[in-house]
């Protein structure tokens, strides 16, 4: 019984066997002969339109590219296309890498000038201060000049050709007719009105006379020296906007275009829309896409180091920070160097300018005012001799630094510029070698294999065995896969250019590379930072002798000053904000009443021991 049974179902078993096995066949050879996922792989790539791909391959296909025994996918009308998609993805994808440098840079770019705008406000505000509590005959008619000054220094943060000493000098020659008038003569007012003949003679007069000892040389000095690095960063990073503008245009050449798309492309011919490029296959095609861009790797890497030396020097010791807080110190210096010698300066004032409003006799011995020439400048701000008052739509750009002026810095910027400096110098490190590692970041992108089977280009590949080369144009000798033919103008262009600024900065900051570097670089915190440091601290800002400011920490982490005589801070719209200083002169208003409240005190002490 079982031995008839068995016959019949092996018999069965067999016919549905090969009944299945001739299903396959046929399925895998309906599957071979269409081209379902290659249309596919067009339309979700958006290529192009789709009635261009065939349904099933042919062998009768004139291919310029793509070219290879046996049926294809593929047509002339799909090779165009192809390279049009190819160009527009890699271009695309050198984009999305650049990009994030170019916010890098854009990024800090903007954080550094706020955080220069902040320091020159609370500079402007603290000898405005001083101007007000210790010297209040003459503040009212020296605030515009202190605001030209920080106006100047402004523009020159900001690039414009902008003489710092000269600045400085300006400052101090229209400074001196109201010293002589209000501090030293205090009753010759009638012929030193702004614009008059004998006021003109005095600011002609000043550095002849040198009513102001040494304190204005060495307080241009100090700040020409801070601010020159700051202002170089600046420029600095502004140049390396530029070179990366230009990379986004680069321009892929043909032979470039052809190897792209032999090897994203040319297997889908195949039907092998998945597989991916060989490693050391993918190399070549890139390297020498991007061999122009390539060639800027020394350059870049030197200009990144330039990036840091300049940052150090900048920031390191706060440097900027205390060169700003010690104009008021100077200033303060050199006021009180005038009254002390009133009388020389008197004497040597009556013998050349005289005491009359009319032309002296001996003005033809003076020297002239400091000027500067101005050159155009590619700064949006125009460029001015600070000799010359500055002309009003040039102040306009300015009116933030004519106005009230807040202690406290933007939302953007908690820290201080220290702080600021070393998270920028953190996110330096990762960008150095960008153009030369810009071919494998872009490998990476495609998803590249070398572990078994992969596209070489031509066929399936268990390995590639071709000479992979190196970067840069001296290399692409030996590529086997891309013919690089020269250098791209545009480029070239580009690498002299940040060559000449490499070369210009390292002549104007011929001891840069001596700067010495942070030891807390990467402690996260900037010790004796006169910027957001708590009262409570005793945290000090640098001036003239004791001479030191409170800041108080918002609950955002952004300094405001404190009033004198108030629990809160204190903003007056019609004048730049003062600061409470400890060891200056004290304001008239409340020096008298805590002088005879300390003399009583002493009075009573004394009787109580008699």
């Amino acid at each position: 019984m079982s031995r008839g049974i068995c016959p019949r179902v092996n018999s069965c078993g067999c016919f549905w066997i090969f009944s299945a096995v001739v299903f396959a066949v046929r399925v895998i050879d309906v599957e071979s002969h269409s081209c379902h996922e290659v249309r596919t792989a067009f339309q979700l790539r958006q290529v192009g339109p789709l009635h261009r791909v065939p349904e099933t391959p042919d062998t009768d296909v004139d291919l310029l590219i793509c070219k290879h025994q046996g049926p294809s996918c593929c047509t002339r009308k799909m090779e165009e296309n192809y390279q049009l998609a190819v160009k527009r993805e890699t271009l695309h994808n050198i984009h999305s890498y650049s990009y994030e440098l170019e916010h890098v840079i854009s990024g800090h770019l903007d954080a550094f000038q706020d955080m220069f705008q902040y320091l020159l406000s609370f500079s402007q505000g603290h000898l405005s201060s001083l101007l007000e509590g210790a010297y209040p005959s003459l503040s009212r008619h020296a605030l515009p000049h202190v605001n030209q000054l920080f106006s100047s220094l402004s523009l020159y943060l900001r690039g414009a050709n902008v003489s710092v000493e000269a600045t400085v000098h300006h400052f101090f020659n229209n400074l001196f007719p109201l010293v002589y008038t209000k501090l030293i003569n205090p009753g010759i007012e009638g012929g030193m009105m702004v614009g008059s003949e004998t006021g003109d003679c005095l600011r002609m007069i000043r550095q002849d006379v040198n009513p102001f000892g040494t304190h204005p040389t060495v307080m241009a000095q100090e700040l020409a020296g801070a601010l020159g690095a700051g202002r170089q960063l600046g420029l600095a990073l502004e140049e390396g906007l530029e070179v990366m503008n230009a990379t986004e245009h680069i321009s892929l050449t043909k032979e470039c275009v052809k190897g792209l798309v032999k090897m994203v492309y040319c297997s889908h011919c195949r039907g092998l829309t998945l597989i991916k490029p060989c490693v050391g296959y993918c190399l070549n095609v890139m390297r020498g896409c991007l061999a122009s861009v390539s060639e800027l790797d020394q350059s870049w890497r030197r200009y990144t180091s330039l990036l840091e030396q300049l940052t150090h020097a900048m920031a390191g010791h706060h440097s900027l920070e205390l060169a700003l807080l010690e104009v008021r110190g100077r200033v303060n210096k050199a006021l009180l160097y005038a009254q002390l010698h009133g009388s020389i300066i008197t004497a040597t004032v009556d013998k050349v300018c005289g005491l009359s409003t009319e032309e002296p006799t001996t003005m033809q011995s003076t020297s002239p005012e400091v000027t500067t020439s101005t050159v155009t400048s590619s700064s949006p701000f125009p460029s001015a001799a600070p000799s010359q008052p500055l002309p009003e739509q040039w102040l306009g750009q300015l009116a933030h630094l004519r106005n009230s002026f807040p202690l406290k810095p933007s939302k953007n910027n908690k820290h201080s510029l220290k702080t600021l400096s070393r998270d920028f110098l953190m996110y330096l490190q990762r960008y150095k070698s960008f153009f030369a590692a810009l071919p494998e970041m872009l490998c990476e992108g495609e998803n590249m294999v070398d572990d078994f089977t992969c596209w070489g280009g031509e066929d399936v590949l268990e390995s590639y065995t071709s000479r992979v080369v190196g970067n840069g144009l001296h290399a692409q000798r030996q590529n086997p896969e891309v013919k690089v033919r020269g250098a791209d103008p545009t480029m070239a262009e580009v690498k002299e250019g940040l060559d000449h600024f490499n070369q210009e900065t390292q002549e104007k900051f011929p001891k840069l590379g001596q700067v010495e570097v942070w030891d807390e670089l990467g402690s996260g915190k900037s010790e004796g930072s006169s910027i957001g440091c708590d009262d409570e601290d005793g945290c000090q800002a640098s001036g003239d002798d004791q001479d030191t400011s409170y800041i108080d920490a918002s609950s955002e982490g952004r300094p405001i000053a404190r009033q004198p005589g108030g629990d809160g801070p204190h903003v007056n719209p019609s004048k730049p904000p003062s600061v409470k200083v400890i060891g200056g002169s004290p304001p008239a208003s409340w020096a008298r009443p805590w002088s005879l409240a300390l003399l009583l005190a002493a009075l009573c002490m004394q009787w109580t021991l008699f």
